[in-house]
């Protein structure tokens, strides 16, 4: 597991990035994190034990080598006074003989070739007195001055000092050298210096330091093998939970989490699945109470149809007949004429919006022309603008190519946004841009009047929802028409944004493919105007520059982009 969780480390590409990518794997698997954890804090215990058992070793080592070494040198001492003591030659001669005979007895019981003998410095001269005799491996400094003038002050003593000594192929090795003194008789006293070689030793603490590491590193491994089982042991569960959770917002409502067990992670799995279980009996019975909800909705919309066209039909009769009633009953038809028209809006809206909860909208695709359209509902709406007071003005750098749309339900759209404005524009200008690219065509229509704060922006395609539920409607409006409208836009692939600040206006925008199978989809529109803060349009630019529009739209006055 760690090496295919690792393996992206190393993958092609400039090895600066190792770094990034390891903290990224560190932050992304708790897998990895653990198993690296642990290697790192059992290294780190391994190491300091493997230190501590290594120098007592070592120590325990040489301190035996240099009592050893010393029990030696002390038997070799005594064993050549000895035969210096039972001597009584007395000319040069029998003394080189015996002297030569007590370096064979010290090398012989000692263990060591390694011999110096150095007669005591101002001593009486003796013609007789053997000479000193040095060892080449104790040459060149070996035995220092310091150790010297201790067995010279002590006679009797044994001193020794840790010294290098010189192999044959030119290699040092660790050796110990002992010094003591020996009575030579009509010579005087000399200083015997034995050198003890601890290469054998030191061969044996490497090898030993040696079998350590390969043991700590097979520790090492096992330690990561154990990890790597107990924590996929103890990770797979929540990955389980993990995948199972994300299955179960994607709205795969019946899956759950395999419960094994009595630990934890079964406590775990048992409280997920009874939390799944509460939220698929919540959602059946939310989605119950929707489909119950649109059914009414549908149902009371078609129930009303019979009874308001009877209304419609007396209504027509008396409104027809108004000029013959006295004014206050004039004025009650013109009323119950003006009601019983936003009622039938009211409910044809009602009717659209329960088709789109109950997934049964069908599109009539065909070509269509958005600058056209447009147009003809700007002409459609031109009267309610002029009573408002507010100028509708068209901006068509491009859009003239045919879009594949349904086109009644891009007029509605239109003609939405367009009472959307009006209302709201305190009879400022109202500007209504489209244009296109390669994908996609969008149309945007502008108004400098009161604006909406962000909150009141993110709720505006809500049903019956106002920005101010004092403020009355002035057109006829029946609170769906945004709502419609988006599920127009959503139906054609499309999408309609809103930009919206206190006091500097509004921006709604359509855009659509301009093909059901169009590929990615970017507005050329933006949404954010470019001077939000304008109290109205300008009057001249360059390709595109806002124009009145009158009852008449000519189209000759559109140019393609």
């Amino acid at each position: 597991m760690i090496a295919a969780d690792a393996s992206p480390i190393f993958a092609a590409g400039s090895w600066r990035e190792t770094p990034r990518r390891i903290a990224a794997l560190w932050r992304r698997s708790l897998q990895f994190r653990t198993v690296l954890i642990t290697l790192g804090l059992s290294g780190l215990a391994i190491a300091v034990i493997g230190l501590y058992i290594s120098f007592s070793v070592a120590s325990n080592l040489f301190q035996d080598q240099r009592e050893r070494v010393l029990e030696a040198s002390n038997s070799a001492t005594r064993a050549a006074q000895l035969i210096l003591d039972s001597s009584d030659a007395s000319d040069r001669a029998s003394l080189q003989l015996l002297m030569s005979s007590a370096i064979n007895t010290v090398s012989s019981v000692s263990g060591s070739t390694d011999v110096a003998l150095f007669r005591e410095p101002g001593a009486t001269p003796v013609l007789i007195a053997p000479p000193d005799r040095l060892s080449p491996r104790l040459g060149g400094g070996v035995i220092t001055p310091e150790l010297r003038d201790q067995v010279q002050e002590d006679p009797g003593g044994q001193y020794w000092q840790s010294v290098s000594l010189a192999d044959a192929d030119g290699a040092t090795s660790p050796g110990i050298v002992v010094g003591s003194d020996l009575d030579v008789p009509a010579a005087g006293r000399y200083e015997l210096y034995i050198g003890y070689n601890l290469g054998e030793a030191e061969q044996t603490l490497a090898f030993m330091h040696l079998t350590g590491l390969i043991g700590a590193a097979a520790l090492l491994a096992l330690l990561s093998a154990i990890t790597l089982v107990v924590v996929r042991w103890v990770i797979e569960p929540i990955r389980t939970t993990a995948a199972t959770s994300r299955r179960l917002a994607a709205g795969d409502l019946g899956v759950r989490v395999p419960e094994k067990g009595e630990d934890e992670l079964a406590a775990l799995a048992a409280s997920f699945n009874g939390m799944a279980d509460s939220l698929q009996a919540r959602i059946r019975e939310l989605a119950e109470l929707s489909v119950m909800q649109q059914r009414f909705v549908s149902d009371v919309s078609h129930e009303l149809r019979t009874p308001l066209t009877t209304i419609r039909l007396a209504g027509d009769v008396l409104y027809g007949q108004r000029e013959d009633f006295p004014g206050p009953t004039s004025r009650t038809v013109e009323l119950l004429h003006t009601q019983t028209d936003r009622f039938e809006r009211l409910l044809a809206d009602l009717l659209e919006i329960s088709r789109y909860d109950a997934g049964s909208v069908t599109l009539t695709i065909e070509p269509t022309n958005l600058v056209h359209l447009a147009g003809d509902a700007i002409e459609s709406m031109h009267e309610l603008a002029r009573e408002r007071g507010s100028e509708l003005r068209l901006v068509a750098p491009g859009g003239h190519l045919d879009a594949d749309v349904d086109p009644r339900r891009i007029r509605r759209i239109v003609r939405n946004l367009l009472g959307n404005a009006i209302e709201h524009g305190e009879g400022r200008p109202i500007v209504v841009a489209i244009d296109s690219n390669e994908n996609a065509i969008a149309l945007s229509v502008r108004d400098y009047g009161l604006g909406m704060n962000e909150e009141d922006a993110a709720r505006v395609f809500d049903r019956f929802w106002r920005a101010e539920p004092s403020r009355m409607r002035t057109i006829g409006g029946t609170g769906l028409g945004l709502a419609i409208s988006l599920e127009d836009a959503v139906a054609h692939g499309g999408s309609l944004d809103v930009w919206s600040e206190p006091g500097k206006g509004s921006v709604f925008r359509l855009t659509l493919p301009r093909t059901p199978d169009a590929a990615a989809v970017v507005s050329p529109l933006p949404l954010q105007p470019e001077d939000p803060g304008a109290a109205g349009p300008t009057a001249t630019g360059a390709v595109g520059a806002v124009e009145p529009v009158g009852p008449a739209v000519a189209r000759g006055e559109q140019h393609d982009a």
